[in-house]
C-alpha cells in the first residue's frame, strides 16, 4: 500500500488562480456549485483552502457563508495523483474550524457526482431533500394572460431596486436560499428577464431569469410574505411566459425543492412538467 501523501495546508491566495484554474479545468475529481459567482471569484474569501505536495497545488475547497448563515460548498478539486478522500480529510475540518468561529448555522452542498456524494455522507453531512427541475415549453401558439386590466403592473428591475428586492428576498426563504445583496446584483447583471411588482412604490413581488442555448431559465421568484397568496408570483410567471413567446423561445425551466409544495403546484397550474432531472441537497449542521 502507498504512503499517504505529504499535505501541507494553507489559505489560497490570488497567486494562485492559474494553478487553481488548471485544477478546475484539468481534473477529474472537480465540485462546482451553480453560483452567480464564478468558483475563482470566491479567491479572498474564507474559507478558501489549499493543500500542496512537493511544492505542487494539488487539491482546493472554498466554502465561505454567502449569506452570512449559510456556508455552501463552492469548491472541491482534487488532482487525480492523490487520493480524493486524504484531500477531503485535510481541508475539510480545517474548513469547518474556521467556520465554527463565525456566525454560520450550517454548510450545505448539491453533489452532482458519487464520489462527492460518499465524502459528504462519511462527514455527517445528511442528505434532506433534491432539487427537483420543471419545463415548460412554448408551442408557438396563442397564450392567455388573463384580464389585462385585473393584472398587477409589472416593470424591469433596476440596479437601484437591489436593496428593496433583497428584502423581499431575505423574507420569503428560508436562510438556505436566501441570496446576500451582493449576490442579487450579480444576478441582475447575468439577467436575461427581470422584472418585479411594486405595492406603494415598493417592490413586493420580483423575478430573475438566466437565457441560454435552450431558452429561459427562471432562477429566482419570490413574493413578500405579507403580500402572498394575490397571485402576484402567477403573474410575474405569465409575464414571464409571454416574453418566452414574444422571443421564440421554446422552453422555460426552473429549479424548486421536492418538498416545496406551494412552488410546485404554482407551476404545475401554469403549465410547467416536472423532469427527471434531480440534484441532492446535502446539510450538516454547524452549531
Amino acid at each position: 500500500m502507498a504512503a499517504p501523501a505529504v499535505l501541507s495546508l494553507r489559505p489560497a491566495t490570488e497567486e494562485d488562480r492559474s494553478r487553481l484554474a488548471n485544477l478546475l479545468h484539468f481534473e477529474t475529481h472537480v465540485h462546482r456549485h451553480l453560483d452567480w459567482r464564478r468558483p475563482l471569484d470566491w479567491l479572498g474569501s474564507e474559507p478558501f483552502l489549499v493543500t500542496e505536495t512537493g511544492g505542487r497545488l494539488t487539491g482546493a475547497l472554498a466554502t465561505p457563508p454567502d449569506p452570512p448563515q449559510v456556508a455552501w460548498l463552492r469548491l472541491f478539486a482534487v488532482s487525480t495523483r492523490l487520493d480524493v478522500a486524504e484531500v477531503w480529510a485535510a481541508l475539510w475540518p480545517a474548513a469547518r474550524e474556521q467556520l465554527l468561529e463565525t456566525a454560520v448555522d450550517q454548510a450545505a452542498a448539491i453533489p452532482l457526482q458519487d464520489w462527492f456524494r460518499k465524502l459528504l455522507s462519511r462527514s455527517r453531512f445528511e442528505h434532506t431533500h433534491n432539487v427537483v427541475v420543471l419545463d415548460w415549453h412554448a408551442d408557438g401558439g396563442s397564450f392567455s394572460n388573463g384580464n389585462a386590466e385585473s393584472l398587477p403592473i409589472i416593470r424591469p428591475i433596476k440596479e437601484t431596486d437591489i436593496p428593496a428586492v433583497y428584502e423581499v428576498d431575505r423574507t420569503a426563504f428560508a436562510p438556505l436560499w436566501q441570496n446576500s445583496l451582493d449576490a442579487l446584483g450579480l444576478a441582475l447583471k447575468q439577467a436575461g428577464s427581470a422584472t418585479l411588482i411594486e405595492e406603494a412604490g415598493k417592490p413586493v413581488a420580483y423575478q430573475i431569469s438566466t437565457i441560454g442555448t435552450q431558452g429561459l431559465h427562471l432562477a429566482r421568484l419570490a413574493t413578500h410574505p405579507d403580500f402572498q397568496g394575490r397571485g402576484l408570483a402567477l403573474a410575474l410567471v405569465k409575464d414571464l411566459q409571454q416574453q418566452v413567446l414574444r422571443r421564440s423561445e421554446m422552453r422555460l425551466s426552473v429549479n424548486t425543492q421536492d418538498n416545496n409544495f406551494p412552488s410546485l403546484s404554482l407551476y404545475k397550474k401554469l403549465g410547467f412538467e416536472l423532469t427527471r432531472d434531480r440534484f441532492p441537497v446535502y446539510q450538516q449542521a454547524l452549531n
